[in-house]
């Protein structure tokens, strides 16, 4: 008989604990929540203190049912769900439905699903944390009012489907704000000059820069100021008139915290924050390593950037094995957590730093290695020595200007040997120690250089969730689905990786700010936040916080019923024919993106793809080649007449046709765009010297 019952979150999860702890226990997934407020109705009780009605989620009774007749022949149960808010909050959905006490010892925590972690755990059951469920309760109640009251408004002033949140609206706004930053952005014109100098005839050769006008910083806003210095100089006697030389320092970078693994996933490996969560999660809940499976990475929800003491000597000891005790500092490296983290748990690290990504690759997905070895490399460089360099500064007087040059020399790698970076891969530019009083000589002065003051970028992904992490909107947890949302609901759409605000999403943001202004503005987002972790620390109470939320909420909801005029989006007119009844088809916005839909409906439902011609004529058949994009909304290229099977074309390709003719065969060139944005041309016949493997569309993406 089954003597203890262990229930986890996922399924992956379960199959590796349950090889650790042997034929003594059971353990199952609960797949997540088992309750939840009903789909149906509002589902929370506005009279009697926001008194929430969970029920059982359907579709889970046979889960449920299993899972009681095992909690009834078991000596112990574990509630082993994610060690977070939302977790919390399942164990204690979980011990309602199994007649278990919240204050029986039958929590258990722990943030690496390894062997060693989680018999630890079971040795030190705890109660359920009762101030955490009452925070999650919060949360999720405030958001049920705004999503259940809110979005009923939205469909009757707009149009049906839409839904507001009290975090996507807000992220909806910042990146509709930028944009209006952008439009209204005047450049302003400036010049910069630089001179080439040397000491003598065989000395070497170093670049400054014009910074100041008799003493005071110069700005040279126009041509003909800029000419006028450049008469100046080719007249002026160069002397150095300040020298310094000194060491400076460059620290590696703290370990991953959520936001951060998302900002440089989609920086270096163009990963979405929703397939970073993704394959973070993956990676947590355990891989088969051969004859066992293991977790190679902590929990990854964490706003933390310290590491547990064994685990920070672990990397530590490696180290001094592997790159020389000089690469180890004598002190351990300490990182400090936003101000706003609730620290609780360790940052993003490997479970084992022995397991580094060159032993494991031969067992992860080609995603998966590439995650891992960024997480691997950032904590075990976190606790590498400073990168040390020798940095030369020389102010040159030249008559009533001065330049300025500056430069700097790798003279330790520090961390940056992690990267296999050296002195000469570091080099960068270089200028010599001169004393003061060394006369120069003009070895060639640069034109003078037109340049603009450029407009703030847009959002991307990364730089959203950097901004919404600075503004303490939301939690780490909430930056990935936030951002699928407001995609999803065609609020924001993707310029390649901009971020650009639809006139849907203007047209709820200008709603929402003229009537809610409290519900969507920064501060109030924050104080939410603050309020919520008050909650978890016990220093709040939850009803107080929610009637604080609701009372000018439901006010505002009153106003705004009352005053606003339904309005129609504009509608699109294509000029393509609908194959059925002939009127013009019009462009409408569905979940993947624009589409043409008969303006017949509901008599016609004919809708077609939108197909993007790129100008561009199919190498195999002559078709128009089209813009396609696959389910992931990543952009391929392939023939209008394309299909799967032999009836039709099978041309497709990742990388854009252009109309350039490769010069040694003449067929089409294909323009790939490399990571760093620079883009290249290549012949698509794969037996010409000019060419490279052409990547295929595999199966799935096609679909």
């Amino acid at each position: 008989m089954t003597k203890n019952l262990v229930i986890v979150e996922s399924p992956t999860k379960s199959k590796t604990i349950e090889k650790f702890l042997g034929k003594n226990y059971t353990v199952r997934a609960s797949m997540g929540h088992l309750r939840d407020l009903p789909k149906s109705t509002f589902g929370v009780d506005i009279e009697n203190n926001f008194e929430p009605k969970y029920i059982n989620i359907r579709g889970k009774g046979d889960l449920i049912k299993e899972l009681k007749t095992l909690a009834k022949k078991s000596d112990k149960v574990f509630l082993a769900t994610d060690p977070d808010r939302e977790g919390e909050a399942i164990s204690w959905h979980l011990a309602h439905l199994l007649d278990i006490e919240p204050e029986k010892k039958c929590r258990i925590e722990f943030h690496e699903i390894t062997s060693t972690a989680i018999k630890d755990a079971l040795k030190h059951p705890r109660a359920i944390d009762m101030e955490k469920v009452d925070a999650q309760q919060a949360r999720r109640i405030i958001d049920r009012i705004v999503g259940y009251q809110l979005s009923p408004l939205l469909w009757r002033k707009i149009r049906k489907g839409l839904s507001a949140g009290r975090v996507q609206s807000v992220a909806v706004k910042i990146i509709a704000d930028r944009e209006k930053e952008i439009a209204d952005f005047i450049p302003q014109e400036y010049w910069t000059l630089n001179a080439k100098l040397r000491e003598n005839s065989k000395a070497p050769i170093f670049e400054a820069e014009l910074a100041k006008y008799k003493g005071k910083k110069l700005e040279l806003t126009n041509e003909a100021e800029a000419r006028a210095a450049e008469e100046a100089l080719q007249k002026a006697n160069f002397i150095v008139a300040e020298a310094s030389k000194k060491e400076r320092k460059r620290r590696a970078a703290p370990p991953f915290t959520t936001s951060s693994l998302q900002q440089e996933a989609n920086k270096k490996l163009n990963f979405t924050a929703k397939k970073t969560m993704m394959v973070a999660q993956q990676l947590y809940e355990g891989v088969s390593l051969g004859k066992s499976s293991v977790g190679l990475i902590t929990y990854m929800r964490t706003d933390s950037v310290r590491f547990a003491d064994s685990a920070r000597d672990d990397i530590r000891n490696y180290i001094v094995d592997n790159f020389g005790k000089e690469y180890c500092p004598a002190k351990p490296n300490v990182y400090s957590s936003k101000k706003n983290a609730q620290d609780a748990h360790e940052a993003i690290r490997p479970t084992s730093v022995l397991r580094t990504p060159t032993e494991v690759a031969n067992h992860l997905t080609k995603d998966q290695l590439k995650l891992y070895t960024l997480i691997w490399n950032r904590a075990v460089a976190s606790q590498m020595s400073d990168a040390v360099y020798d940095v030369t500064t020389l102010l040159i007087d030249a008559g009533d200007y001065q330049l300025r040059a500056s430069g700097a020399i790798l003279k330790f790698p520090g961390y940056l040997q992690l990267s296999g970076k050296s002195a000469e891969d570091e080099k960068e530019k270089q200028v010599p120690y001169l004393e003061v009083g060394t006369e120069l000589l003009l070895h060639k002065l640069l034109p003078a250089e037109q340049h603009f003051t450029e407009p703030p970028a847009h959002f991307t992904e990364a730089t959203l969730v950097k901004e919404l992490e600075e503004k303490g909107i939301g939690r780490p947890s909430t930056y990935a689905p936030t951002i699928q949302t407001i995609l999803d609901r065609g609020y924001v759409a993707k310029d390649g990786k901009k971020l650009i605000t639809t006139e849907l999403g203007l047209l709820v943001v200008d709603m929402l700010v003229k009537y809610f202004s409290g519900l969507i503005s920064i501060p109030f987002s924050a104080e939410m936040e603050n309020a919520l972790d008050e909650i978890a620390e016990n220093n709040a109470d939850k009803n107080e916080i929610i009637s604080k939320f609701y009372a000018p909420f439901s006010k505002d909801l009153e106003i705004a019923d009352k005053d606003i005029v339904a309005v129609e989006l504009p509608v699109e007119v294509s000029d393509v024919p609908c194959d059925k009844c002939g009127r013009l088809m019009v462009i409408k916005d569905g979940r993947f993106g624009k589409f043409l839909a008969c303006p017949g409906f509901p008599n016609c439902r004919n809708t077609k793809p939108i197909l993007n011609k790129i100008g561009i004529k199919c190498p195999v058949c002559g078709g128009d080649v089209i813009e396609r994009k696959t389910k992931t909304r990543r952009v391929f290229y392939g023939c209008e007449n394309y299909s799967k099977d032999s009836t039709g074309c099978s041309f497709i390709s990742w990388d854009r046709p252009t109309e350039e003719k490769c010069p040694k065969c003449g067929s089409m060139m294909l323009e790939h765009i490399e990571k760093t944005g620079r883009k290249k041309l290549y012949c698509i016949n794969q037996d010409c010297s000019s060419s490279k493997p052409v990547r295929k569309v595999s199966k799935k993406s096609e679909s």
